[in-house]
């Protein structure tokens, strides 16, 4: 493979790079002409070495280990919610059944709901409980996905 710094840039690179360019400013490392020049440059950036070079004569910034478990846990989240989401289709489907047949009754459908929320809240527990292991975690998810898929591929 060819040097990395020639790979195009994305986005979330460039708004990260932006992101230390002005935490560095908030520190008074760069003047204000600098800070301008360089945000701009940062927009301009095409390749993941022009972003480099704007921030080499700066030092690293300390990882902070909160942000990064935020992150973690706010796109497994929405992995969660996802999944979750098309767990709930029986749930609504018996709802317009019990509405349409003249809603009489107990509100049987809350126990299809039951098929969405013992996994959701099994898996909230894992991502916000105490001693959320988010590492282990996310192997138990890409172990059942890779289950899931050999599933697929024995059926076909």
């Amino acid at each position: 493979m060819s040097d990395d710094g020639q790979l195009r840039a994305s986005d979330a690179q460039r708004d990260s790079a932006a992101a230390e360019i002005r935490e560095h400013y908030a520190a008074g490392r760069l003047s204000e002409d600098e800070f301008t020049e360089r945000l701009d440059a940062v927009y301009r950036s095409r390749t993941v070495g022009e972003l480099r070079e704007l921030r080499r004569d700066l030092p690293a910034l300390p990882v902070d280990s909160s942000t990064e478990l935020a992150d973690r846990r706010r796109r497994l989240r929405g992995e969660l919610i996802q999944e979750t989401g098309a767990s709930l289709v029986p749930f609504f489907i018996c709802t317009a059944i019990w509405a349409f047949s003249g809603a009489s009754g107990s509100f049987w459908p809350i126990w299809v709901s039951l098929i969405a929320i013992i996994p959701l809240v099994r898996n909230g527990w894992a991502l916000y409980g105490p001693g959320a292991d988010l590492d282990e975690y996310e192997r138990r998810r890409s172990k059942r996905r890779e289950e899931r898929r050999e599933q697929r591929a024995r059926r076909r």
